[in-house]
Protein backbone atom coordinates (compact mmCIF):
# COMPACT_ATOMS: atom_id res chain seq x y z
CA UNK A 1 0.00 0.00 0.00
CA UNK A 2 1.39 3.38 -0.98
CA UNK A 3 1.94 5.82 1.80
CA UNK A 4 -0.21 8.94 1.81
CA UNK A 5 1.89 12.06 2.23
CA UNK A 6 0.59 15.30 3.72
CA UNK A 7 -0.56 17.97 1.28
CA UNK A 8 2.44 20.15 2.17
CA UNK A 9 4.59 17.57 0.33
CA UNK A 10 3.21 17.73 -3.23
CA UNK A 11 4.16 15.23 -5.88
CA UNK A 12 6.44 16.16 -8.78
CA UNK A 13 3.46 16.31 -11.12
CA UNK A 14 2.04 19.09 -8.93
CA UNK A 15 5.12 21.28 -9.48
CA UNK A 16 5.05 22.04 -13.22
CA UNK A 17 6.28 25.59 -12.64
CA UNK A 18 9.67 24.40 -11.39
CA UNK A 19 12.52 23.90 -13.89
CA UNK A 20 13.22 20.27 -14.74
CA UNK A 21 16.72 20.42 -13.25
CA UNK A 22 15.30 21.70 -9.95
CA UNK A 23 12.53 19.10 -9.86
CA UNK A 24 15.24 16.41 -10.08
CA UNK A 25 16.20 17.31 -6.51
CA UNK A 26 12.65 16.82 -5.19
CA UNK A 27 12.18 13.42 -3.52
CA UNK A 28 9.67 10.98 -4.97
CA UNK A 29 6.96 9.51 -2.80
CA UNK A 30 8.14 6.55 -0.69
CA UNK A 31 6.33 3.24 -1.22
CA UNK A 32 7.03 2.16 2.38
CA UNK A 33 3.91 2.22 4.56
CA UNK A 34 3.63 3.16 8.21
CA UNK A 35 4.15 -0.42 9.42
CA UNK A 36 7.35 -0.83 7.39
CA UNK A 37 8.68 2.51 8.62
CA UNK A 38 7.96 1.58 12.23
CA UNK A 39 9.59 -1.82 11.79
CA UNK A 40 12.74 -0.22 10.38
CA UNK A 41 12.95 2.29 13.24
CA UNK A 42 12.36 -0.32 15.93
CA UNK A 43 14.88 -2.64 14.27
CA UNK A 44 17.57 0.05 14.35
CA UNK A 45 16.76 0.70 18.02
CA UNK A 46 17.14 -3.00 18.86
CA UNK A 47 20.26 -3.45 16.71
CA UNK A 48 22.21 -0.45 17.99
CA UNK A 49 21.13 -1.07 21.59
CA UNK A 50 22.27 -4.70 21.41
CA UNK A 51 25.53 -3.79 19.69
CA UNK A 52 26.37 -0.91 22.03
CA UNK A 53 25.43 -2.74 25.22
CA UNK A 54 27.41 -5.90 24.41
CA UNK A 55 30.40 -3.96 23.04
CA UNK A 56 30.50 -1.84 26.20
CA UNK A 57 30.42 -4.97 28.37
CA UNK A 58 33.24 -6.56 26.34
CA UNK A 59 35.49 -3.55 25.75
CA UNK A 60 34.75 -1.37 28.76
CA UNK A 61 34.49 2.42 28.91
CA UNK A 62 37.67 3.67 27.28
CA UNK A 63 36.06 6.37 25.18
CA UNK A 64 32.90 6.14 23.05
CA UNK A 65 34.90 5.93 19.83
CA UNK A 66 36.56 2.72 21.01
CA UNK A 67 33.49 0.66 21.90
CA UNK A 68 30.87 1.85 19.38
CA UNK A 69 31.94 3.12 15.96
CA UNK A 70 29.86 5.94 14.45
CA UNK A 71 29.52 4.26 10.98
CA UNK A 72 27.41 1.55 12.64
CA UNK A 73 24.53 4.03 12.59
CA UNK A 74 24.70 4.12 8.80
CA UNK A 75 24.97 0.32 8.68
CA UNK A 76 21.83 0.08 10.81
CA UNK A 77 19.90 2.08 8.18
CA UNK A 78 20.78 -0.53 5.57
CA UNK A 79 20.34 -3.65 7.71
CA UNK A 80 16.95 -2.65 9.12
CA UNK A 81 15.42 -0.25 6.56
CA UNK A 82 16.50 -2.05 3.35
CA UNK A 83 17.57 -5.57 4.45
CA UNK A 84 16.95 -6.97 0.95
CA UNK A 85 19.64 -4.73 -0.54
CA UNK A 86 22.83 -6.44 -1.74
CA UNK A 87 24.67 -3.71 0.18
CA UNK A 88 23.11 -4.84 3.48
CA UNK A 89 24.03 -8.53 3.50
CA UNK A 90 26.22 -10.03 6.26
CA UNK A 91 29.35 -10.38 4.09
CA UNK A 92 28.88 -6.80 2.87
CA UNK A 93 29.08 -5.29 6.35
CA UNK A 94 31.62 -7.70 7.86
CA UNK A 95 33.92 -7.90 4.84
CA UNK A 96 33.45 -4.28 3.83
CA UNK A 97 34.28 -2.91 7.28
CA UNK A 98 37.24 -5.27 7.61
CA UNK A 99 38.99 -4.18 4.41
CA UNK A 100 38.04 -0.52 4.95
CA UNK A 101 39.63 -0.54 8.42
CA UNK A 102 42.77 -2.25 7.13
CA UNK A 103 43.14 0.22 4.26
CA UNK A 104 42.29 3.23 6.46
CA UNK A 105 44.83 2.41 9.15
CA UNK A 106 47.50 1.66 6.53
CA UNK A 107 46.83 4.94 4.73
CA UNK A 108 47.06 6.92 7.98
CA UNK A 109 50.44 5.34 8.77
CA UNK A 110 52.06 5.66 5.36
CA UNK A 111 50.66 8.95 4.02
CA UNK A 112 51.63 12.04 5.97
CA UNK A 113 49.03 14.41 4.49
CA UNK A 114 45.61 13.83 6.15
CA UNK A 115 43.79 15.04 3.04
CA UNK A 116 45.61 12.59 0.76
CA UNK A 117 45.39 9.77 3.32
CA UNK A 118 41.60 10.23 3.62
CA UNK A 119 41.06 10.33 -0.14
CA UNK A 120 43.28 7.32 -0.84
CA UNK A 121 41.69 5.32 1.98
CA UNK A 122 38.13 5.79 0.73
CA UNK A 123 39.09 5.26 -2.91
CA UNK A 124 41.06 2.07 -2.28
CA UNK A 125 38.38 0.76 0.10
CA UNK A 126 35.75 1.05 -2.65
CA UNK A 127 38.01 -0.73 -5.14
CA UNK A 128 38.73 -3.52 -2.65
CA UNK A 129 35.04 -3.95 -1.77
CA UNK A 130 34.13 -4.27 -5.45
CA UNK A 131 36.83 -6.91 -5.90
CA UNK A 132 35.73 -8.88 -2.81
CA UNK A 133 31.97 -8.49 -3.50
CA UNK A 134 31.36 -6.78 -0.15
CA UNK A 135 30.35 -3.26 -1.19
CA UNK A 136 28.95 -1.50 1.89
CA UNK A 137 28.54 2.33 1.81
CA UNK A 138 29.16 2.89 5.55
CA UNK A 139 32.55 1.21 5.10
CA UNK A 140 33.67 4.38 3.35
CA UNK A 141 33.02 6.17 6.64
CA UNK A 142 34.96 3.43 8.44
CA UNK A 143 38.01 4.09 6.24
CA UNK A 144 37.66 7.83 6.84
CA UNK A 145 37.33 7.30 10.59
CA UNK A 146 40.52 5.25 10.65
CA UNK A 147 42.37 8.22 9.10
CA UNK A 148 40.72 11.17 10.84
CA UNK A 149 39.48 9.56 14.06
CA UNK A 150 41.92 11.38 16.33
CA UNK A 151 44.63 10.28 18.78
CA UNK A 152 42.58 7.49 20.40
CA UNK A 153 41.84 5.86 17.05
CA UNK A 154 45.41 6.27 15.83
CA UNK A 155 46.72 4.74 19.04
CA UNK A 156 44.51 1.70 18.55
CA UNK A 157 46.06 1.09 15.12
CA UNK A 158 45.36 -2.28 13.57
CA UNK A 159 43.49 -3.44 16.67
CA UNK A 160 40.59 -1.48 15.19
CA UNK A 161 40.18 -4.44 12.82
CA UNK A 162 38.69 -6.42 15.69
CA UNK A 163 37.99 -3.91 18.46
CA UNK A 164 35.57 -2.34 17.94
CA UNK A 165 34.88 -2.34 14.15
CA UNK A 166 34.53 -6.07 13.54
CA UNK A 167 32.96 -6.69 16.94
CA UNK A 168 30.37 -3.99 16.25
CA UNK A 169 29.78 -5.37 12.75
CA UNK A 170 29.29 -8.94 13.98
CA UNK A 171 26.90 -7.92 16.76
CA UNK A 172 24.89 -5.71 14.42
CA UNK A 173 24.56 -8.57 11.92
CA UNK A 174 23.36 -10.88 14.72
CA UNK A 175 20.78 -8.27 15.70
CA UNK A 176 19.64 -7.98 12.08
CA UNK A 177 19.36 -11.77 11.75
CA UNK A 178 17.23 -12.04 14.87
CA UNK A 179 15.00 -9.03 14.31
CA UNK A 180 14.40 -9.32 10.55
CA UNK A 181 13.54 -13.01 10.64
CA UNK A 182 11.38 -12.56 13.74
CA UNK A 183 9.34 -9.87 11.94
CA UNK A 184 8.83 -11.83 8.73
CA UNK A 185 11.71 -10.58 6.58
CA UNK A 186 14.06 -12.94 4.76
CA UNK A 187 17.58 -12.17 6.00
CA UNK A 188 20.18 -12.74 4.83
CA UNK A 189 18.61 -12.08 1.47
CA UNK A 190 20.51 -14.72 -0.48
CA UNK A 191 20.24 -14.93 -4.25
CA UNK A 192 17.64 -17.54 -5.20
CA UNK A 193 18.12 -20.01 -8.01
CA UNK A 194 16.58 -19.00 -11.31
CA UNK A 195 13.55 -20.81 -12.67
CA UNK A 196 15.66 -22.74 -15.20
CA UNK A 197 17.93 -24.00 -12.40
CA UNK A 198 14.96 -25.10 -10.31
CA UNK A 199 13.55 -26.88 -13.38
CA UNK A 200 16.67 -29.13 -13.39
CA UNK A 201 16.78 -29.48 -17.18
CA UNK A 202 18.56 -27.70 -20.00
CA UNK A 203 15.25 -26.07 -20.96
CA UNK A 204 13.80 -23.19 -19.03
CA UNK A 205 10.66 -23.76 -16.99
CA UNK A 206 7.44 -23.50 -19.05
CA UNK A 207 6.53 -20.15 -17.50
CA UNK A 208 9.96 -18.74 -18.47
CA UNK A 209 9.70 -19.56 -22.18
CA UNK A 210 7.39 -16.63 -22.92
CA UNK A 211 7.89 -13.00 -21.97
CA UNK A 212 11.30 -11.88 -20.78
CA UNK A 213 13.93 -14.47 -19.84
CA UNK A 214 16.77 -14.38 -17.27
CA UNK A 215 19.17 -13.92 -20.20
CA UNK A 216 17.22 -10.82 -21.28
CA UNK A 217 17.49 -9.39 -17.77
CA UNK A 218 21.21 -10.13 -17.61
CA UNK A 219 21.76 -8.41 -20.97
CA UNK A 220 19.88 -5.28 -19.88
CA UNK A 221 21.71 -5.13 -16.55
CA UNK A 222 25.00 -5.48 -18.42
CA UNK A 223 24.15 -2.51 -20.64
CA UNK A 224 22.89 -0.52 -17.66
CA UNK A 225 26.33 -0.98 -16.05
CA UNK A 226 25.52 0.59 -12.68
CA UNK A 227 25.23 -0.71 -9.14
CA UNK A 228 21.58 -1.34 -8.24
CA UNK A 229 20.41 -1.30 -4.64
CA UNK A 230 18.22 -4.36 -5.24
CA UNK A 231 19.09 -8.02 -5.64
CA UNK A 232 18.77 -9.59 -9.07
CA UNK A 233 16.19 -12.18 -7.97
CA UNK A 234 14.02 -9.45 -6.41
CA UNK A 235 14.21 -7.46 -9.63
CA UNK A 236 13.20 -10.53 -11.64
CA UNK A 237 10.32 -11.22 -9.23
CA UNK A 238 9.05 -7.65 -9.61
CA UNK A 239 9.09 -7.97 -13.40
CA UNK A 240 7.29 -11.33 -13.25
CA UNK A 241 4.60 -9.92 -10.95
CA UNK A 242 4.21 -6.96 -13.31
CA UNK A 243 3.70 -9.38 -16.20
CA UNK A 244 1.15 -11.29 -14.10
CA UNK A 245 -0.76 -8.06 -13.37
CA UNK A 246 -0.79 -7.28 -17.10
CA UNK A 247 -2.12 -10.76 -17.88
CA UNK A 248 -4.88 -10.35 -15.30
CA UNK A 249 -5.91 -7.05 -16.82
CA UNK A 250 -5.85 -8.56 -20.31
CA UNK A 251 -7.95 -11.59 -19.39
CA UNK A 252 -10.53 -9.70 -17.37
CA UNK A 253 -11.81 -10.55 -13.91
CA UNK A 254 -12.31 -14.31 -14.27
CA UNK A 255 -11.65 -15.94 -10.88
CA UNK A 256 -11.10 -19.51 -9.80
CA UNK A 257 -14.62 -19.55 -8.40
CA UNK A 258 -15.94 -18.94 -11.93
CA UNK A 259 -14.20 -21.92 -13.53
CA UNK A 260 -13.91 -24.49 -10.72
CA UNK A 261 -15.82 -27.75 -10.41
CA UNK A 262 -18.20 -27.87 -7.45
CA UNK A 263 -19.28 -31.52 -7.32
CA UNK A 264 -16.02 -32.99 -6.08
CA UNK A 265 -15.34 -36.61 -5.16
CA UNK A 266 -13.12 -36.64 -2.06
CA UNK A 267 -11.36 -39.19 0.12
CA UNK A 268 -9.86 -39.21 3.58
CA UNK A 269 -6.40 -40.06 4.84
CA UNK A 270 -7.53 -43.58 5.79
CA UNK A 271 -9.36 -44.44 2.56
CA UNK A 272 -8.01 -47.75 1.25
CA UNK A 273 -6.04 -47.55 -2.00
CA UNK A 274 -8.28 -50.19 -3.50
CA UNK A 275 -11.39 -48.10 -2.84
CA UNK A 276 -9.77 -44.88 -4.04
CA UNK A 277 -8.57 -46.49 -7.27
CA UNK A 278 -12.02 -47.95 -7.96
CA UNK A 279 -13.59 -44.50 -7.50
CA UNK A 280 -11.12 -43.02 -9.99
CA UNK A 281 -11.77 -45.78 -12.50
CA UNK A 282 -15.57 -45.77 -12.21
CA UNK A 283 -15.93 -41.99 -12.41
CA UNK A 284 -13.01 -41.40 -14.77
CA UNK A 285 -11.26 -39.09 -12.32
CA UNK A 286 -7.62 -38.02 -12.46
CA UNK A 287 -7.39 -36.49 -8.96
CA UNK A 288 -9.22 -36.39 -5.63
CA UNK A 289 -8.68 -34.00 -2.71
CA UNK A 290 -7.91 -35.61 0.65
CA UNK A 291 -9.95 -34.08 3.49
CA UNK A 292 -10.06 -34.35 7.26
CA UNK A 293 -13.23 -34.65 9.32
CA UNK A 294 -14.13 -30.97 8.97
CA UNK A 295 -13.47 -30.90 5.19
CA UNK A 296 -10.10 -29.16 5.41
CA UNK A 297 -7.71 -30.06 2.62
CA UNK A 298 -4.79 -32.11 3.93
CA UNK A 299 -3.57 -33.55 0.64
CA UNK A 300 -4.21 -34.39 -2.99
CA UNK A 301 -3.98 -37.78 -4.69
CA UNK A 302 -3.59 -38.04 -8.47
CA UNK A 303 -3.29 -40.96 -10.85
CA UNK A 304 0.44 -40.39 -11.13
CA UNK A 305 0.78 -40.97 -7.38
CA UNK A 306 -0.48 -44.52 -7.87
CA UNK A 307 1.87 -45.06 -10.80
CA UNK A 308 4.81 -43.58 -8.91
CA UNK A 309 4.35 -45.95 -5.96
CA UNK A 310 3.90 -48.94 -8.21
CA UNK A 311 7.64 -48.48 -8.97
CA UNK A 312 7.73 -49.82 -12.52
CA UNK A 313 11.29 -50.58 -13.61
CA UNK A 314 10.02 -51.00 -17.15
CA UNK A 315 6.71 -50.85 -18.99
CA UNK A 316 6.50 -54.64 -18.94
CA UNK A 317 4.45 -55.77 -15.99
CA UNK A 318 3.23 -52.33 -14.95
CA UNK A 319 -0.35 -53.56 -14.81
CA UNK A 320 0.54 -56.33 -12.38
CA UNK A 321 2.54 -53.96 -10.20
CA UNK A 322 -0.35 -51.48 -10.08
CA UNK A 323 -2.78 -54.24 -9.15
CA UNK A 324 -0.44 -55.38 -6.40
CA UNK A 325 -0.27 -51.85 -5.05
CA UNK A 326 -4.01 -51.23 -4.86
CA UNK A 327 -4.95 -54.76 -3.76
CA UNK A 328 -5.89 -54.88 -0.09
CA UNK A 329 -3.47 -56.83 2.09
CA UNK A 330 -4.91 -59.82 3.94
CA UNK A 331 -2.25 -59.82 6.66
CA UNK A 332 -1.98 -57.59 9.73
CA UNK A 333 1.38 -56.18 8.62
CA UNK A 334 2.25 -54.84 5.17
CA UNK A 335 5.36 -53.27 3.69
CA UNK A 336 3.48 -51.55 0.87
CA UNK A 337 1.21 -48.47 1.16
CA UNK A 338 -2.35 -49.39 2.11
CA UNK A 339 -4.21 -46.08 2.44
CA UNK A 340 -4.40 -42.83 0.49
CA UNK A 341 -2.50 -40.89 3.15
CA UNK A 342 0.62 -42.93 2.41
CA UNK A 343 0.85 -41.90 -1.25
CA UNK A 344 -0.88 -38.49 -1.37
CA UNK A 345 0.78 -35.14 -2.07
CA UNK A 346 0.82 -33.50 1.37
CA UNK A 347 0.06 -29.78 1.77
CA UNK A 348 -0.72 -29.12 -1.91
CA UNK A 349 -0.95 -25.64 -3.35
CA UNK A 350 -4.45 -24.25 -2.82
CA UNK A 351 -6.19 -20.99 -3.69
CA UNK A 352 -9.33 -19.13 -2.72
CA UNK A 353 -12.34 -18.59 -4.94
CA UNK A 354 -11.55 -14.94 -5.65
CA UNK A 355 -8.03 -15.71 -6.92
CA UNK A 356 -7.56 -14.73 -10.57
CA UNK A 357 -7.27 -17.90 -12.64
CA UNK A 358 -4.09 -16.67 -14.37
CA UNK A 359 -2.23 -17.09 -11.06
CA UNK A 360 -2.69 -20.86 -11.38
CA UNK A 361 -0.51 -21.08 -14.49
CA UNK A 362 2.88 -20.82 -12.68
CA UNK A 363 1.74 -23.33 -10.03
CA UNK A 364 0.65 -25.90 -12.59
CA UNK A 365 3.59 -25.32 -14.93
CA UNK A 366 6.44 -25.07 -12.42
CA UNK A 367 5.24 -27.13 -9.44
CA UNK A 368 3.82 -29.97 -11.54
CA UNK A 369 0.46 -29.91 -9.74
CA UNK A 370 -2.28 -30.50 -12.31
CA UNK A 371 -5.24 -29.89 -9.98
CA UNK A 372 -5.60 -27.01 -7.51
CA UNK A 373 -8.05 -27.24 -4.58
CA UNK A 374 -10.12 -24.11 -4.01
CA UNK A 375 -10.67 -23.44 -0.30
CA UNK A 376 -12.30 -20.88 1.96
CA UNK A 377 -10.52 -18.84 4.62
CA UNK A 378 -10.55 -21.89 6.95
CA UNK A 379 -9.04 -24.16 4.26
CA UNK A 380 -12.31 -26.04 3.78
CA UNK A 381 -12.80 -27.38 0.26
CA UNK A 382 -15.23 -25.47 -1.98
CA UNK A 383 -14.07 -26.61 -5.44
CA UNK A 384 -11.32 -27.95 -7.68
CA UNK A 385 -9.65 -26.40 -10.73
CA UNK A 386 -7.91 -28.60 -13.30
CA UNK A 387 -5.55 -27.79 -16.15
CA UNK A 388 -8.47 -28.30 -18.54
CA UNK A 389 -10.45 -25.61 -16.70
CA UNK A 390 -7.57 -23.14 -17.03
CA UNK A 391 -7.09 -23.92 -20.74
CA UNK A 392 -10.81 -23.45 -21.38
CA UNK A 393 -10.76 -20.09 -19.55
CA UNK A 394 -7.75 -18.93 -21.54
CA UNK A 395 -9.44 -20.01 -24.78
CA UNK A 396 -12.70 -18.23 -23.94
CA UNK A 397 -10.85 -15.08 -22.85
CA UNK A 398 -9.10 -14.85 -26.22
CA UNK A 399 -12.07 -15.98 -28.32
CA UNK A 400 -14.71 -13.65 -26.85
CA UNK A 401 -13.75 -9.98 -26.92
CA UNK A 402 -15.87 -6.85 -26.45
CA UNK A 403 -17.03 -5.34 -29.75
CA UNK A 404 -17.27 -1.63 -30.57
CA UNK A 405 -20.91 -1.51 -29.48
CA UNK A 406 -20.20 -3.18 -26.15
CA UNK A 407 -21.44 -6.60 -27.33
CA UNK A 408 -19.25 -9.67 -27.10
CA UNK A 409 -18.10 -10.88 -30.48
CA UNK A 410 -16.03 -13.88 -31.53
Amino acid sequence: MYNKLPERWPRLSHLPHLPSWLRAFWPERSVAGHVERARSSVGALVGILLTGWLSYRILGDSGAALWLAAPMGASAVLLFAVPASPLAQPWSIIGGNLVATLIGVTSARWIASPEWAAAVAVSCAIAAMFALRCLHPPSGAVALTAVLGGPAVHAAGYSLLWLPIELNSLLLVIGALLFNNATGRRYPHAQLASSSQQHQTLDAAPTARLGFTPADLDAVLGRYDQVLDISRDDLEAIFLQTEMAAYQRRFGTVSCGDIMSHDIVTVTFGTLLEDAWQMMQQRQLTAMPVLDRVRRVVGLVEREDFLRHALPQSYRGIGQRLQALVRRSTTSHSEKPEVVGQIMRSAPHSVQADTHFVELVPIMAAAGQHHIPVVDHERRLVGLVSQSDVLAALYESQLVKPGPSGLDVA
